[in-house]
């Protein structure tokens, strides 16, 4: 993938994952930084338990970038104690 599939797929990843979380967004530079790590760590997690990374723009990607990213996101959160309830 190029680095601008990364960012759009980072993009949607991001937001999707900032919703199920905070309900809101985090900004889209946010959205983008953490949908970027939520693919990296989705990626990882979905690679060791047999299913197969990020392998392109498409679904399949986006479900795990996602899933990855609320990871991140519930880690971020109770490492730094804040919690937007909304």
């Amino acid at each position: 993938m190029g680095i601008i599939s990364w960012i759009v797929l980072g993009l949607i990843a991001g937001f999707i994952a900032s919703k199920l979380v905070n309900h809101t967004g985090s900004g889209m530079l946010m959205d983008i930084v953490l949908g970027i790590v939520g693919a990296v760590v989705g990626g990882y997690i979905a690679t060791a338990l047999g299913m197969g990374g990020v392998s392109g723009f498409n679904l399949y990607s986006i479900i795990i970038a996602a899933l990855g990213a609320v990871v991140v996101l519930l880690v971020y959160q109770a490492v730094t104690g804040s919690r937007r309830t909304y």
